[in-house]
């Protein structure tokens, strides 16, 4: 099987059943007008427009027949995870969208969901996370910074997500946010060219100093766009366990436990992360539907020159296996 596991499905029923049911959630703000639709939480502002690609189905199972996908690993659109709500407020609002997404690839059996669980509470994204694997979800999509535009994922209330996820079993996806906090990427389309990126490297390097990936050993844990900076970092990250010695837990022990999506679009740097973390701890993904994702997601392992073995490991049989994906 061929398998994609970094894409993002915000169905449209979900948008619809918003607008009725506005009055449940306070604190999210939608916007649409002639069929566009937009997001605003706690006040703030609002979202991108959310892609027509997100919301239709039979076009996104049209592009994975020409790219011979056979299934797909969907998560929500960060965007709208609403990290920004009140700690219940975004418990109700993770529960409604894994509502809708459960619901929405249900009756395909190509697509499979990963829940949103509310970050913003270690408690409640617990019980979400616990709630949503009982449900038949295949694990969870989080996002770098549990308050929306700030917050650290090495945070002590994140504990007790932290420690369901680890007893559960479960296999968390992270995904950067869109915003970083630098105004300085505001320009050139840099928010997803080199934000993306230098948001994972944050986010990780502090699990990997917190020690989060050795203590927690029973999640599985996956970086998007082949992990941002970590790889090329690591040299550096371990320098500065070693300068620190006793402050800090050992960050190549940890990035040993990690596995990566192939969303890098250069071969070499492809075989570079396998070099490293080894072809077994990497998977296909395209980051479908934005335009900064891959239109061809099997190119690039075909022409990085793996052998059958290894191609067969990116490209399905390790998300086959995590996902419990069969043929």
């Amino acid at each position: 099987m061929i398998i994609d596991t970094h894409a993002h499905f915000t169905p449209q029923a979900m948008l619809d059943a918003l607008l009725k049911e506005a009055a449940r959630f306070p604190s999210v703000e939608t916007l649409h007008q002639d069929g566009d639709y937009k997001l605003a939480f706690a006040g703030g502002a609002p979202t991108r427009p959310i892609s027509p690609k997100l919301r239709d189905t039979e076009q996104r199972l049209g592009w994975m027949d020409q790219c011979s996908i056979d299934a797909q690993v969907v998560g929500g659109w960060l965007d709208s995870f609403g990290y920004e709500l009140p700690a219940d407020e975004g418990a109700a609002w993770s529960r409604f969208l894994n509502q809708h997404l459960m619901a929405g690839t249900g009756g395909e059996a190509r697509l499979k969901p990963l829940a949103s669980v509310p970050l913003q509470s270690g408690k409640l994204a617990a019980e979400v996370l616990e709630e949503a694997i009982k449900d038949g979800f295949v694990g969870a999509m989080i996002g770098t910074q549990p308050h929306g535009q700030s917050g650290n994922l090495d945070d002590p209330d994140l504990d007790p997500f932290w420690e369901a996820a680890s007893s559960l079993g479960a296999v968390l996806y992270l995904h950067p946010m869109f915003g970083c906090g630098d105004p300085r990427l505001l320009d050139y389309g840099m928010m997803n060219a080199v934000g993306r990126g230098v948001d994972t490297t944050t986010a990780i390097s502090r699990l990997l100093f917190s020690g989060h990936f050795l203590k927690y050993t029973g999640l599985k844990f996956i970086l998007s766009h082949g992990g941002g900076g970590i790889p090329y970092l690591m040299g550096r990250l371990a320098r500065n366990r070693d300068i620190h010695p006793g402050d800090y837990a050992d960050p190549e022990a940890g990035f040993k436990t990690l596995y990566f999506d192939s969303v890098l679009f250069d071969e070499e740097a492809l075989k570079f992360l396998a070099t490293l973390a080894g072809t077994g701890r990497i998977m296909l993904g395209s980051d479908y539907p934005f335009p900064i994702g891959d239109p061809e997601p099997c190119g690039i392992v075909h022409r990085a020159g793996f052998d059958g073995t290894a191609t067969s490991a990116i490209l399905g049989d390790t998300a086959a296996d995590m996902f419990g994906i069969g043929g």
